[in-house]
């Protein structure tokens, strides 16, 4: 009897919890719900403004100077950068209430007057302030604080965006990076579908990009997607690194806060009107849809990275991470064609080299070793002599030649040479000396030659096949 007794209690305690927080999810996700709405509606009507009077952008220093009087006046101590609420959840500090309505402001500010930022940043603070404060209102423990700012942080994301669920897992996941907050998850769930239905019903369109096309899930593609999360994971890194070495330089450049801010913006409109295009200045979302579309210029990426970098370490005021999307779009949008995951023929012509790779390897990975092995210790006439000056230009050159008499120049086929020459190069120096790496130009020389050859017989016989 006792034992089911204490079940009893146990349970009624476990529903009293989730009661209780659901009651306050929906309470958070009715208070940030209105505020991430407006925030976004004002966002997309600075952008509308901006977009009608390019001219607006010459008055980003005279912004840029409001911004840093408002927060050297108002909150010195906070900054205004997106680590502000992650540290204010991972230390259980509740924002100040004036955090929001400043972050609200200099983030219109910067995208009225052509800053290059994100929203998102600006969302997570002003949803995490106004809970962070109800928490302190209803004077609930540390860690429910810390809980209600997470469900601000979930419900104004969703707000601003439309997407209750990316909103929730983003909350759950960057408070503490390598590990989730599950006890946090129907609190923020339950905030940010209020927070988008609230959003929503005032008017503000969720973020949506219509993809047209898209590769089909072959072996084949699936690497080529591995290949591609492997550059933008490189591409992130830079990006971060970027972001966070831009402050430090205005910084030991130009110590006068304000000094730095006009600078930042001289150069971003300096950079505008050198380029003649606005795509790089706001969020980008425009951008963004055109290289969904495929439509993208080849470096757009590196001027957003550029363009953001330049606009946050100034002391402007935005996020990252919608950047970070344009910047990810715009260079899967240039890299895909490359890999061979865009319709149409690749210019990299992955299909076609494929089949000549296992000849590669074979040529400049495998016999080499053999020789190696056959050699005499003291003179390798095999793999010293024959195999360098003799074998691997001769069989790089004919193999590469039939490759382009039959498929055109397919660039690859020179790298794969040089790479499976590189992998033995590297093996054979655990048991040598000897530098096989000199060997490496001619592999390379002989098999674009080749390829060169075969392409211009190709063309000369009208592009018919061996």
């Amino acid at each position: 009897m006792k034992k089911i007794l204490r079940y009893l209690r146990s349970s009624l305690g476990y529903l009293y919890v989730c009661f209780k927080w659901v009651i306050l999810a929906a309470l958070v996700g009715c208070v940030v719900g209105p505020f991430g709405a407006m925030f976004g509606l004002a966002l997309n009507k600075a952008t509308a403004l901006r977009t009608a009077d390019p001219r607006l952008i010459y008055l980003l220093p005279l912004g840029g100077l409001v911004i840093v009087f408002l927060y050297q006046h108002f909150d010195p101590d906070g900054g205004g950068s997106t680590n502000q609420i992650f540290v204010a959840v991972r230390e259980h500090k509740p924002l100040s209430l004036r955090t929001a309505p400043l972050i609200f402001v200099t983030t219109v500010i910067t995208h009225l007057f052509g800053g290059s930022s994100g929203r998102e940043g600006a969302a997570l603070l002003l949803g995490g302030s106004l809970s962070g404060q109800i928490g302190r209102r209803l004077q609930l423990e540390a860690r429910d604080c810390r809980l209600m700012t997470m469900c601000g942080m979930a419900g104004a994301f969703s707000a601003v965006f439309g997407t209750p669920l990316a909103a929730t897992v983003f909350t759950l996941e960057v408070v503490d990076v390598g590990s989730m907050q599950y006890a946090a998850l129907l609190p923020c769930l339950i905030s940010a579908l209020i927070g988008v239905w609230i959003s929503s019903g005032m008017g503000l369109a969720p973020t949506a990009f219509a993809v047209a096309d898209y590769a089909a899930p072959t072996p084949g593609n699936l690497i080529r997607v591995l290949l591609l999360g492997l550059l933008l994971a490189a591409l992130s890194i830079a990006f971060c690194e970027v972001i966070h070495a831009a402050p430090k330089l205005y910084k030991k450049l130009f110590p006068n806060a304000y000094l730095r801010v006009v600078v930042g913006g001289a150069l971003i409109i300096a950079l505008t009107t050198l380029l003649g295009t606005t795509d790089y200045n706001g969020a980008g979302a425009n951008v963004i849809a055109a290289a969904v579309a495929g439509q993208a210029v080849p470096y757009a990426f590196l001027l957003k990275m550029l363009f953001t970098s330049i606009t946050l370490g100034a002391g402007f005021k935005g996020g990252e991470i919608v950047p970070i999307f344009f910047t990810g779009a715009t260079f899967g949008c240039a890299v895909a064609p490359l890999l061979g995951l865009a319709p149409g023929p690749s210019p990299l012509k992955w299909r076609e080299t494929l089949p000549y790779v296992p000849f590669a390897a074979l040529l400049c990975l495998l016999l080499p070793f053999v020789l190696r092995l056959c050699d005499a210790g003291d003179v390798p006439v095999l793999s010293g002599l024959l195999y360098p000056y003799l074998l691997l230009p001769v069989g790089a050159f004919c193999s590469a030649l039939s490759l382009g008499k039959r498929q055109g120049f397919c660039p690859l086929y020179p790298v794969a040479c040089a790479g499976f020459l590189f992998c033995f190069a590297l093996l054979a120096r655990l048991v040598s000396n000897v530098a096989d790496t000199d060997m490496l130009p001619i592999a390379f020389l002989a098999a674009l030659a080749g390829g060169l050859t075969g392409a211009a017989l190709r063309r000369r016989r009208g592009g018919a096949g061996e």
